[in-house]
């Protein structure tokens, strides 16, 4: 059993007839007037994701009727799953391969329960794999999906920059990748220096986590953000600010799970995966506002705030990114709380300084149920972060366009002639739709892979 999938059927295994929207009118006027009376009677809508338990005549469920459209997703049947009692469920008849990766997709998803630190207090339904599901493809994204998830949730106390760099190890260990860290001090001889500069407060050293896999094909390159916790440093958060900051590195999270299904599909390119991981602390050397701060780039930035550290920490990793001229450049970031208050919590706002980059993106992202928008690097925008005495501030005077102003910043590490993207994400569920409990989430990851598989996975 994986993620609440099970191989075969057991004797007890009721089945799930699904049945087309435009089919419903006729199906309930074919029921006997006793099976149509306990439609009426449970409510039943007939709409698309509308499910019912239909009695057998001892007593028991004699099977669901799960009620679906052309747009029904993977959340669809992760809302099935979280409705049915305990028990094994097989899909009848025939699905289409995109249809049957999804039902078991969002079987899985519903399945995940975040228990490091107590028992598990749901007991999910299982479901026979759908026969004509991708078993290997589903499950390497419900893996992936879940160490996003465990990730983000692990609290700071037991996931800084040292564990995160054991995380990594872990996945290049599995894969056979090779993983190379490089911490403290060692960071500036290594000509990382904003990293250095943002962790060097923390008991726990600073990071640059670097790790490659494959000799041959294009190369595909994969930047995370990795601040294990944010206090804002000197610049302080409050309170509020600061309780759910032991998820700002969930884009540390995204760049390993996507580098772990390239990895796991086996695509023929050459991976790279790189991750600032430091701990944004307080402390008598902890850098400070208006310190103007030497990049790997070349280039010098002023600090405008140390609570916009996080831009700070990617630079350092596009610039040597770039320096390898990559085939495609990602970077996935907790950047941002104006991507929030434009896109809200649940959409990955997206830059990309190439159309048909974003076009790949937007196009998978659909066809994933994994929302994206783009947002755009606006040159006129490049003013507000002009600085009086560095080559660039690291963020606006105002409270205006704060994710673009960010967006920009990055760009300036990301050489012109690099396909680049970068995610402004969220990573977090506020509330607990299906198949989304409160805590980590993956954002983006799906329609990144999707792209990355498209374009270089032939």
């Amino acid at each position: 059993m994986a993620h609440n999938l099970i191989a075969r059927a057991r004797k007890d295994t009721v089945s799930i007839t699904v049945l087309a929207v435009d089919r419903v009118e006729a199906w309930r006027k074919a029921l006997p007037k006793s099976q149509q009376a306990w439609l009426k009677g449970t409510g039943f809508s007939g709409k698309a994701g509308a499910s019912v338990l239909m009695p057998s005549d001892k007593g028991g469920v004699d099977t669901v009727v799960f009620v679906t459209s052309d747009d029904t997703d993977m959340w669809s049947w992760s809302r099935l799953a979280g409705q049915l009692p305990q028990g094994s469920y097989r899909i009848a008849g025939r699905l289409s391969k995109k249809a049957a990766n999804d039902a078991a997709q969002g079987w899985g998803l519903a399945a995940y329960e975040f228990t490091h630190y107590r028992k598990p207090r749901i007991t999910p339904p299982d479901l026979v794999w759908p026969g004509e599901a991708d078993r290997t493809r589903v499950t390497n994204m419900l893996n992936a999906t879940t160490l996003v998830r465990d990730l983000i949730n692990i609290p700071a106390e037991d996931l800084g920059p040292s564990e995160l760099a054991d995380e990594a190890r872990k996945v290049g260990r599995k894969f056979k990748a090779k993983v190379q860290v490089t911490v403290g001090d060692a960071l500036l001889k290594a000509n990382y220096p904003m990293i250095h500069m943002v962790g060097r407060a923390s008991d726990d050293d600073p990071r640059l986590i670097d790790l490659r896999w494959g000799d041959k094909g294009p190369r595909v390159t994969l930047v995370g953000k990795g601040v294990c916790f944010d206090t804002g440093g000197l610049d302080l958060k409050p309170a509020a600010g600061m309780l759910r900051m032991k998820k700002d590195m969930g884009g540390a999270a995204h760049a390993l799970a996507l580098g772990q299904l390239i990895m796991a599909a086996k695509l023929p390119v050459r991976l790279r995966v790189l991750i600032g991981a430091v701990e944004n602390a307080v402390a008598g050397n902890a850098y400070r506002p208006w310190d103007v701060l030497k990049t790997r780039k070349g280039i010098t930035v002023e600090n405008a705030n140390t609570d916009a550290e996080g831009r700070l920490v990617i630079g350092d990793c596009l610039a040597e990114a770039s320096s390898e001229k990559p085939d495609l450049l990602l970077d996935f970031a907790t950047l941002t709380g104006a991507a929030r208050i434009a896109l809200g919590t649940d959409i990955a706002a997206v830059f990309a300084n190439d159309d048909k980059l974003y076009g790949d993106l937007e196009k998978h992202a659909a066809a994933t149920a994994d929302p994206v928008w783009r947002l755009p690097l606006h040159k006129p925008y490049r003013s507000l972060i002009e600085s009086k005495v560095a080559d660039v501030s690291s963020a606006g005077d105002g409270p205006f366009g704060g994710a673009i102003t960010a967006a920009l910043f990055l760009q300036e590490f990301v050489d012109d002639d690099v396909p680049w993207a970068h995610f402004d994400i969220m990573a977090w569920n506020l509330g607990s739709p299906p198949g989304r409990p409160t805590g980590g989430e993956a954002q983006g990851l799906r329609a990144a892979f999707a792209m990355i598989e498209d374009r270089f996975g032939r």
